[in-house]
């Protein structure tokens, strides 16, 4: 995975709001995805998110952009570090 071990990997700015759009639907938050901090943590603090959460996205994001996440890949916790993060991967990755 190229995605740079830093807290803002380059990532088209339209991909990061479908993808938060994504995020929020998958999950029935009661917020605007304009609202999530690109940078913030997905996972625990920040959005608080939880395993089950993150398992439900990566099967809304795998769906959606044919793309593989996989729970036991070693590097989740840099994919899923932030919504920055997550939105480079897809972009990296996705098939459609």
């Amino acid at each position: 995975m190229s995605v740079p071990n830093t807290a803002t990997p380059p990532v088209d700015p339209a991909l990061m709001r479908e993808v938060a759009q994504h995020i929020v639907a998958a999950l029935n938050l009661d917020l605007p995805a304009e609202d999530i901090d690109p940078d913030a943590p997905l996972y625990g603090e920040g959005l608080g998110l939880d395993s089950i959460d993150i398992l439900e996205i990566a099967l809304v994001l795998s769906k959606h952009y044919g793309l593989q996440l996989r729970s036991d890949d070693a590097n989740n916790h840099v994919i899923f570090r932030s919504l920055r993060n997550l939105a480079a991967y897809v972009g990296e990755k996705r098939t459609r």
